[in-house]
């Protein structure tokens, strides 16, 4: 059997992103933080951003900063998101309100263009969001779902989605990192797939974003959302983001005709004229202090480069593969992620009918992984930090609950 403990170290060592995991804060009695996927660790650097805020944005300026920086903050953020994780333009990414107001904005905004077409197309195994927002729209709209049935290991291909999509597809909504098994779904040819059939695609880039590379605008994707308090590390309830290509601004017209959306302002006009551009998307009043934590996660993908976290995420997870290989699946453990580190994303899912247990057991001994019903345990991987070493020794641990 391989030296999996070698094998890490000898990673580690080499790792050109290693630095970076000082950068991250240590959580006390935790020796395994394999989590990433659903919430990031806090940057080191944040109670001295927060406390500068505090100091200076808020408690010097004022009412003085929504003219100073706050008013721009939501597009200047969504174009840097969309830099240097998403192969966006500038004008067309907004960091705005919660993952689901925003899927449901766009999924209304989408459909509405299409007003001669009857049917939203998602996949049955999709987050619970995603669906549940699709059922409202299409209640709303008098609309019919059509599910996709995708193998839940190798996630949704390109051949499921031909079989669904006709002349009466308006939307297509689908995760580019399945939330279960990490399958990742080929953005370019589903998306021209959707093209074909004249309907309008929508990516939840939930588990995608600041971990694998994604060319929204060489793709011709219509429309994205992805949260911030995974791989960006923004914190619990971060606000999302929303990406509307340009070619649909001032064609879409979002639902939620809030006053931050106005053309103008502080008109207080009488009838709603909406802005130009992706500010269009914006409703209420931005959450800026929601907006401060991912900026430091921002700029350290800046730095390291997210071609560079894409290598990273794919060692850790061979490596997690490999260690599952000699470790657990002679245990009966059921590997329920692409073995091919170029189809999967950034977490490996392994299922046994003991592990609701077993993640308790693990949650004690300062080991944390994400249990998923009925049956799963995530593993998640966030490159820049976490190390080798950590990702194996979760993988042992799980081991050692089981014996």
């Amino acid at each position: 059997m391989t030296d999996l403990l070698a094998e890490a170290r000898k990673l580690d060592a080499r790792d050109p992103l290693a630095a970076h995991r000082d950068a991250f804060v240590d959580a006390p009695g935790v020796s395994a933080y394999l989590d990433g996927n659903s919430l990031g660790r806090p940057l080191r650097e944040l109670p001295d951003r927060l406390a500068a805020f505090i100091r200076e944005d808020w408690g010097t300026r004022l009412i003085r900063s929504w003219d100073e920086e706050w008013m721009d903050l939501p597009t200047r953020l969504g174009d840097r998101i969309g830099a240097l994780c998403l192969g966006a333009a500038a004008g067309q990414t907004v960091v705005a309100d919660s993952t689901t107001v925003l899927l449901y904005k766009l999924m209304r905004a989408a459909v509405d263009a299409r007003p001669n077409r009857s049917d939203i197309v998602i996949e049955e195994g999709n987050f619970p969001t995603d669906r549940f927002v699709a059922e409202g729209v299409a209640a709303e709209r008098g609309m019919t779902l059509r599910w996709v049935a995708a193998d839940p290991v190798a996630g949704v291909q390109v051949a499921d989605i031909e079989a669904v999509v006709n002349e009466n597809t308006a939307l297509v909504v689908l995760s580019h990192v399945d939330y279960r098994s990490g399958a990742l779904a080929d953005m370019a040819a589903i998306t021209d797939a959707v093209h074909a059939s004249g309907a309008l695609m929508l990516w939840d880039l939930c588990h995608s974003v600041g971990v694998i590379p994604t060319e929204l605008d060489a793709c011709g994707a219509d429309l994205a959302v992805g949260c911030t308090y995974k791989y960006l590390n923004g914190g619990p309830g971060s606000p999302a983001f929303a990406y509307v290509n340009a070619r649909h601004h001032g064609v879409l017209r979002q639902p939620v005709q809030g006053w931050m959306g106005a053309g103008d302002v502080f008109a207080m006009s009488s009838a709603y004229a909406p802005a130009d551009g992706i500010r269009h998307f914006i409703s209420g009043t931005p959450p800026v202090l929601g907006m401060l934590a991912m900026q430091g996660m921002l700029d350290l993908i800046e730095q390291a480069t997210i071609d560079a976290v894409r290598e990273k995420s794919k060692t850790l997870t061979d490596l997690v593969v490999q260690a599952y290989d000699e470790e657990l699946a002679p245990l009966g453990v059921r590997l329920l992620s692409p073995r091919d580190a170029a189809a999967r994303g950034g977490h490996v899912t392994i299922g046994h009918p003991d592990f609701a247990e077993v993640t308790k057991t693990l949650w004690a001994d300062g080991v944390i992984p994400d249990f998923r019903f009925p049956d799963g345990i995530r593993l998640g991987l966030s490159p820049l930090s976490t190390s080798h070493q950590e990702a194996l020794s979760g993988v042992l641990a799980v081991r050692d609950a089981l014996g």
